[in-house]
């Protein structure tokens, strides 16, 4: 077998922190937040280097409406995983409901550093734009998201976000 047909090697580590997290992703799943944050503060007890236990953190803790501790653990993921692509988009989004819009722009433009086409970064970019101020920037990122095909959902308020930037001009 050629070397370039092996399959990709999985890092031991890696896999583990995955494993870790499973049952918290099912109660995610769930909507068992509070379940969910008990069980990832006991798996970062015992092994306070697994960015997946930080960004499912920040995950339930956003879904209970407890943004700056979501901030802390997306910081924390970031700080152990800085290509995190999901966890830089959840945290600018969540540095925009701050009303840190300078924040949530640099992290939005970190995620599209890494994937630059990525639709999801590119709405938090431009409704980090938005809440900035930035009409004609958020609407270039805007405009750019909707190329990307997001959901139906999605897409229509960002239509109508368009729509609304359209008539202030």
């Amino acid at each position: 077998m050629h070397p370039d047909d092996a399959p990709e090697k999985i890092d031991p580590a890696d896999a583990a922190h995955w494993d870790a997290v499973e049952e918290p992703i099912e109660l995610i799943h769930e909507e068992e937040f509070h379940k969910a944050l008990s069980a990832l503060r006991d798996i970062i007890k015992a092994d306070p280097k697994n960015p997946y236990a930080y960004y499912f953190l920040g995950v339930a803790f956003y879904e209970v409406g407890e943004m700056e501790p979501a901030r802390d653990a997306y910081r924390a993921c970031i700080g152990l995983a800085p290509s995190h692509l999901g966890c830089r988009v959840h945290l600018s989004h969540v540095l925009r409901e701050l009303g840190d819009s300078r924040g949530a722009v640099k992290e939005g433009m970190a995620a599209l550093s890494l994937a630059p086409a990525d639709g999801d970064a590119l709405h938090a970019v431009g409704l980090a734009y938005l809440a900035r101020g930035e009409d004609a920037a958020a609407k270039r990122y805007l405009e750019a998201f909707l190329e990307a095909r997001p959901e139906f959902e999605t897409a229509t308020e960002v239509r109508a976000m368009l729509a609304s930037l359209d008539g202030l001009n």
